[in-house]
């Protein structure tokens, strides 16, 4: 089979299409014929320890055959997940996924659509709900509104019956306003100083932003970033909880996701798809600057 590897820590120049044997599955996983695989900026980084390594850990295909003592997955269905990213991803022709992973994917998308949503939705699921408990009526700033996690963190928050102010630069403000955000700021401006008081600052972007958020924070508040660890300096004199995560595969949060793109209630923005067989460019694509939505490999039709 195509696979996409990664021989060496040294960005999209490392990597190069190869053939590999078609990997088996073991008890308890399943093969995915993979249709597309979504890129994370900086993904080239993780797996250095690892080499080579095939990267896209968030994927959409069909299941192709099954490890034993798989019971809850079929051949044919139609799946997506976010994988371990302690293992091999979904940029190739087949990728083994672990059957407590995988999730039915939405019925009104298609594989390349689909391929865009579990890493960041499930970023923004875990970040708002898991890690920040926002509850309906309550006050949530979203940084980085416009891009691959914020984009999803504003549909969420707004489906929760949450006030939901966003930072977004100036060319991506009314892209955020449709997105369902109550109020819009530019990126570039003094938040603090326009922002009444939020129980909930969710941090995709880090930075200055970061920096200043324990300012609009109320008291019992809390601050979730999946960017960088809050600065200590920053939150000390501030009552509040600061709390910097990974996400996590979860098969429950993908299925509630699923139902809410296919109830109209979320959608995701894909910036630009790729054949597998430029996946070089596309990463190098996903280095080079803010957009709005996912870059995806298209690796089959």
């Amino acid at each position: 089979m195509r696979a996409i590897r990664l021989h060496a820590a040294n960005g999209p120049a490392g990597l190069s299409l190869d053939e590999i044997d078609v990997p088996a599955p073991q008890p308890g996983e399943v093969l995915v014929r993979v249709h597309a695989a979504a890129i994370t900026r900086d993904e080239l980084e993780w797996p250095v320890d690892r080499l080579p390594a095939t990267p896209s850990y968030e994927l959409s295909g069909v299941v192709d055959a099954l490890g034993a003592g798989v019971e809850d997955v079929a051949v044919g269905d139609e799946v997506y997940a976010l994988t371990g990213f302690d293992r091999d991803g979904g940029a190739a022709d087949y990728a083994v996924v672990p059957a407590a992973f995988l999730a039915p994917k939405p019925q009104t998308l298609d594989h390349v659509e689909s391929a865009a949503i579990p890493l960041a939705a499930l970023s923004a699921w875990q970040a708002l709900f898991d890690h920040g408990r926002l509850d309906p009526g309550q006050r949530v700033l979203v940084h980085g509104a416009a891009g691959g996690v914020g984009h999803f963190a504003v549909q969420l928050a707004r489906h929760r019956g949450a006030h939901v102010v966003a930072t977004a630069s100036r060319a991506n403000l009314d892209a955020v306003r449709k997105l369902g955000a109550d109020q819009v700021v530019d990126a570039d401006a003094r938040f603090e100083e326009i922002v009444e008081p939020v129980d909930l600052v969710f941090d995709t972007a880090g930075g200055e932003r970061l920096k200043r958020s324990p300012a609009v924070i109320r008291p019992g508040g809390r601050l979730v970033s999946v960017a960088v660890e809050p600065p200590r300096d920053a939150v000390a004199g501030h009552e509040l909880t600061a709390v910097y995560f990974v996400v996590e595969p979860s098969r429950d949060q993908l299925i509630e996701i699923a139902r809410l793109v296919d109830g109209g209630e979320l959608r995701p923005a894909v910036a630009e798809v790729f054949p597998l067989e430029d996946a070089r460019t596309a990463f190098e694509r996903s280095l080079a600057g803010s957009r709005r939505g996912k870059i995806v490999l298209r690796v089959a039709d």
